[in-house]
């Protein structure tokens, strides 16, 4: 059996103003998986992947690999949990793309070798090593994208955490990244809309609901019930029904 590396049990955040975005989650992530959070606006996935890595801490047990988050326990489980945000800006703010994408290592008080290394196999999983010395604000949207996950992979992260990976990215750059996605070898847990990219990424999926889970299963299984997604505010286009009809 493969071996657990993310368990979180009863799971409960309730944010200052009183709303309530998790409700006793339970959910537990086996090495090398790719699972996909899918739910309307306001059903808690960002909020999900926020617990993590310990930037929000609700009422719970969560266990990464062999480690409680804790406060004492918390910048190693950064260093195994990479957290890829919905909006690059988030992550790119240094002079030039190789400053970005090091800016990790360096922290992590690598040396200067090993801190080249790392950014290198880091671009070239992404396939950006030619943009190295660019400025990320020249760089496109998808570029962007591409280089925000660079920079968490730098970091040689167990599990890649991406909330809304594909948001507002065109055709060929939305196809470009689900392709990078697919080959990344990697524990993934992936918040998002876009229900065919998780049917091509994602084994396995979980529907939120209210900050609850309403349903656990195989990808294809929990895609191939239209009537679930609709009462959850989930619209399965007409291309993700082409596909799960062959």
């Amino acid at each position: 059996m493969a071996k657990k590396v993310i368990a979180i049990r009863e799971l409960t955040y309730t944010y200052p103003d009183g709303i309530k975005a998790l409700d006793n989650i339970n959910l537990d992530v086996f090495e090398g998986e790719s699972v996909g959070i899918i739910g309307p606006n306001g059903a808690g996935k960002s909020t999900l992947l926020l617990h993590l890595n310990g930037i929000l801490k609700g009422n719970s047990y969560i266990r990464i690999l062999d480690l409680d988050i804790k406060n004492e326990n918390l910048s190693q489980v950064r260093n195994k949990v990479g957290m890829v945000f919905q909006n690059p800006e988030n992550q790119l703010f240094m002079p030039t793309v190789f400053d970005d994408v090091s800016f990790g290592p360096i922290n992590m008080k690598l040396p200067k070798t090993e801190v080249e290394r790392c950014v290198s196999e880091a671009l070239k999983e992404v396939d950006m090593l030619d943009s190295i010395k660019r400025f990320p604000h020249h760089l496109s949207f998808g570029e962007k994208k591409r280089i925000s996950i660079a920079t968490v992979l730098s970091m040689k992260p167990e599990i890649l955490a991406l909330d809304e990976p594909t948001s507002n990215l065109g055709p060929k750059a939305r196809f470009e990244l689900i392709e990078l996605l697919k080959n990344i070898n990697k524990t993934k847990i992936i918040a998002s809309h876009d229900l065919e990219m998780i049917l091509e990424v994602c084994s396995r999926s979980v529907i939120l609901g209210k900050g609850r889970i309403i349903k656990i299963g195989p990808t294809r299984e929990i895609l191939s019930n239209f009537s679930l997604l609709e009462k959850h505010s989930l619209i399965p286009s007409a291309s993700l029904k082409y596909s799960l009809t062959q």
